[in-house]
């Protein structure tokens, strides 16, 4: 979908230059842009080795276990539908550890063997349960204690405080999380979801 809006906005662009009588700047524009695209890679580069370095060593010292620990009975309460042993428990706690501590790369591989670990509880397979809607929620909503990839690019960008930052993006999350999480609770807890899940399941079968 993303690839026909991108298709999209290049053919108007296009269209509007050449009604316009600028094409020639619309052509001029899409090759600085590509130039400054490849100049502000390069300058993550260094940037996002220090931070992916450090978050390294604060995964191997054994703070996402840390951190996966003191959200643990939080989570018990968000997910009453997983058991306490389930490997699904595991990998959610893990994966929003990670995500607190900007491990993004680390992040994506235990959310989707926690997506996976969840349906496994599924009771009817391809219909997404209340755990999995609250974990994409917490996941869409990814509250960072320290956002490593904002703050290299401000870096990159030539900003004088780039972890400025920090404060803000954790109150816009968690605001952001708390919303999510609340809205889930009151959603689930609606009936016209659970006749629509039984009637799906009654159909599958």
């Amino acid at each position: 979908m993303l690839n026909y809006i991108w298709l999209g906005l290049i053919i108007v662009a296009v269209v509007l230059g050449g009604i316009n009588g600028k094409i020639e700047d619309v052509t001029k524009a899409a090759i600085d842009s590509a130039g400054n695209s490849v100049t502000l890679a390069i300058g993550l580069i260094g940037v996002m080795a220090l931070w992916l370095g450090i978050m390294k060593i604060a995964e191997e010292s054994g703070l996402m276990n840390l951190v996966a620990r003191a959200i643990a009975p939080v989570m018990r309460r968000l997910f009453p539908e997983v058991p306490a042993g389930h490997p699904a428990m595991g990998s959610m706690m893990m994966n929003i550890a990670a995500n607190m501590l900007g491990l993004s790369n680390a992040a994506t591989p235990l959310g989707l063997k926690a997506m996976e670990d969840l349906e496994k509880l599924n009771p009817a397979p391809g219909i997404a349960t209340n755990s999995m809607c609250m974990f994409l929620t917490i996941n869409t909503a990814g509250v960072q204690l320290i956002p490593a990839s904002m703050i290299s690019l401000m870096a990159s960008a030539g900003s004088k405080d780039p972890t400025a930052i920090i404060g803000t993006a954790f109150a816009a999350t968690f605001i952001a999380l708390v919303s999510g999480v609340t809205l889930a609770k009151l959603l689930e807890g609606m009936r016209i979801f659970a006749v629509d899940r039984q009637a799906q399941k009654g159909g599958q079968a």
